[in-house]
């Protein structure tokens, strides 16, 4: 909001009553720089909070709060040459009690930032979601909207929730410089120190960490343990801070699995019982929940209520399919969840058994599956949803490529989901939940989780003759500013072969090179010519392949239509650019395999030789393995690590603290590797 929207109302932040010191042990509060942002986590008692003060000529700061996914933030207009902000001490928890005598809780801190003047242009309290809207499209729903008010140098802005509810407020004070005509403005040193006060209304979670939620066998890698026990609770797990502070479906699901062997028995069912929670009635698995003020914003919209009932998102497809694999590890394949299942499973949840939950969702996995196990054809696959352009991890509407067949929902988590449904019916557990017919519909899931096994990686293999890939190889390259050579000896004169990222419409494969075999390695059992093939394409350079000495892209376009490539870029969300916990999948993946019996040596050995170069990579980047993801360049001759985000031609900006890039915590690395990665 511009200067002349500002009301002066001397004594403001008096409405507020005086600030309490946040009670209980030590604040947990670590510290991370990532690109242009400068994050700050604290957590004590009542509080947690994410402070992210972006620095460049776009200056920023954002509190977000996980208590109803909820924060305050304040953008300020461009500066003419980059500024850098600092934070001056410690940031201090507090609970404060508004006008109404109704507590928030919240944070205080002291930032420097080096220029001459900061002038305010948009201030927003609100849910996280709003806020994560405003940052990427501009706009913001004007119910949110509020005034500053002026009190001496002090900026401040409060206001209740739009149901009354206890709501949000920011406070921000010149402590060395001076506010004048709605603009700070610097001292005769040319910094601006602020003291900054945020605060949240919304109902704390509980906070897990320590021995409750990680056993001995984890890493000893604190800032993985740091992150990790910020974003978990006993309610929920959140999926990264500080865009998503709050339950997502598939983020929860993968975390868990993965982290599986270092959580504790009650944090690996606090992921479960979360996702079950939320399922729809016929079984689907919620993406993504609206609480707080963004469920009081869609209600406005759909019926006109005010109500803060969630509101849940159905509209990914992956999730359906990730449930019961991740089940059946915990159930059947953990001797500590064996113990458990039982009891799990006949656990309340409302009004319902946990075990009558988990068949709602078998009983959708299997409806949705039998068209294609009667005619496997492309036609018969499971697609996107009608009007949606996303499904799968590869969220960002250009992370299919256009396709509405996702390869990795079809090809590896179909035929999981139905062998998992097929193993835990098998085991008794679901004799007390399921009925007589559920019970003809469980006996025939083997039999269909064979068809798909079979029959659908077929139907996305690619092969490019050697002439044909020697050529795209070598445009693609020169276009990307990479070097050819390392790709093109890799290949020498054979064809390259691929599973396809997705279909189209008509089943027509988008040629793109994915890192999405990582999830047969978790979850399957691949025979060893689609096992010597997923090592071929992990070890092989881009563009030839995945791999890059910062890291295993995502994806590689190099095979693809101009089109297409286009949509892949190094500042695309799903582009070339690599994500942390993909990496990892990977590496867990390959560990599961290569601990098979039942290999050929040379496959073996090929197995060996990527997971070489995997952890070379991951090893190379250390630094960044908490990190969503991140970007490159190639400079110096050689590619080197760029935050994702920090470029204005990023799509987005990666969160500091994301739950699956955590999961390193229960993934060793090799011991002594024979291997040698060798392209």
């Amino acid at each position: 909001m511009r200067a002349k929207q500002w009301v002066v109302m001397a004594g403001v932040w008096t409405m507020l009553g005086a600030a309490q010191l946040a009670h209980g042990a030590t604040p947990e509060t670590f510290d991370r720089s990532e690109g242009l942002n400068l994050n700050r986590f604290v957590r004590q008692g009542d509080v947690a909070a994410h402070i992210v003060l972006r620095s460049g000529t776009d200056p920023r700061l954002i509190v977000a709060f996980p208590a109803g996914n909820s924060g305050v933030g304040l953008w300020f207009d461009p500066v003419a040459a980059p500024a850098t902000w600092t934070l001056d001490g410690p940031a201090t928890p507090l609970t404060q009690s508004d006008a109404k005598g109704r507590p928030l809780h919240g944070v205080r801190f002291t930032a420097t930032l080096h220029t001459p003047t900061l002038a305010p242009k948009q201030a927003l309290l609100s849910s996280i979601r709003v806020l994560r809207d405003y940052q990427g499209q501009g706009t913001a729903p004007k119910e949110v909207l509020t005034n500053a008010h002026t009190d001496g140098n002090t900026l401040a802005w409060s206001r209740d929730r739009l149901d009354g509810a206890p709501g949000y407020a920011l406070s921000v004070t010149a402590m060395h410089g001076a506010l004048r005509d709605g603009h700070f403005v610097a001292a005769s040193d040319g910094t601006i120190t602020l003291k900054i006060t945020a605060l949240s209304g919304e109902t704390p979670l509980t906070p897990v960490s320590g021995h409750a939620l990680l056993n001995d066998t984890a890493r000893d890698d604190r800032a993985a343990r740091e992150a990790l026990a910020f974003l978990s609770y006993r309610e929920k797990y959140l999926a990264g801070s500080w865009r998503f502070d709050t339950y997502f479906g598939r983020d929860t699901l993968m975390s868990v699995r993965l982290l599986m062997p270092a959580l504790q028995p009650q944090a690996v069912e606090t992921g479960l019982r979360s996702v079950l929670e939320r399922l729809s009635p016929d079984g689907q698995v919620a993406h993504e929940e609206d609480i707080g003020e963004f469920a009081i914003l869609d209600h406005m919209r759909t019926d006109g209520s005010r109500s803060d009932a969630p509101v849940y998102d159905y509209k990914m497809v992956d999730s359906d399919f990730l449930l019961a694999p991740v089940t059946q590890a915990w159930l059947l394949d953990d001797a500590r969840g064996r113990a458990r299942a039982k009891a799990f499973l006949a656990r309340k949840l409302g009004d319902a058994h946990a075990g009558e939950a988990l068949m709602r969702n078998l009983r959708y996995i299997a409806a949705h599956t039998k068209a294609f196990v009667a005619d496997p054809v492309a036609a018969n696959l499971v697609s996107l949803k009608p009007g949606v352009p996303v499904g799968d991890w590869r969220d960002s509407n250009d992370g299919l490529g256009g396709g509405r067949y996702a390869y990795d929902v079809n090809a590896i988590l179909i035929p999981a989901a139905l062998d998992a449904a097929s193993a835990l019916y098998r085991s008794g557990l679901l004799a007390p939940y399921a009925s007589k017919q559920d019970q003809v519909m469980l006996a025939g899931l083997a039999h269909a989780a064979a068809v798909w096994r079979d029959k659908a990686p077929a139907l996305f293999t690619v092969t490019v003759d050697s002439a044909a890939a020697r050529q795209a190889i070598t445009t693609y390259a020169k276009a990307m500013d990479v070097p050819a050579t390392p790709a093109l000896k890799a290949i020498g004169d054979k064809p390259v072969q691929f599973q396809a990222l997705s279909l189209d419409a008509s089943g027509q494969p988008i040629r793109v090179q994915n890192s999405d075999g990582g999830f047969a390695l978790l979850f399957g059992k691949p025979s060893p010519a689609q096992l010597d093939a997923e090592a071929e394409l992990l070890r092989r350079p881009f563009p030839a392949g995945l791999m890059t000495p910062v890291g295993m892209f995502v994806a590689n376009p190099a095979f693809a239509t101009a089109a297409e490539q286009a949509r892949f870029t190094p500042g695309a969300y799903h582009g070339t650019v690599v994500w942390s916990w993909q990496q990892a999948l990977t590496a867990a993946g390959l560990a599961r395999q290569l601990a098979r019996t039942d290999l050929p040596a040379a496959t073996r050995r090929n197995l060996q030789g990527a997971q070489a170069c995997l952890w070379q990579a991951i090893d190379a980047t250390r630094d960044m393995s908490n990190s969503e993801l991140w970007s490159w360049r190639y400079a110096d001759g050689r590619y080197q690590v760029a935050a994702f985000g920090a470029s204005g031609k990023d799509a987005d900006e990666s969160n500091a603290a994301q739950l699956w890039s955590t999961v390193y915590l229960a993934i060793p690395a090799p011991g002594k590797m024979d291997a040698k990665c060798s392209q």
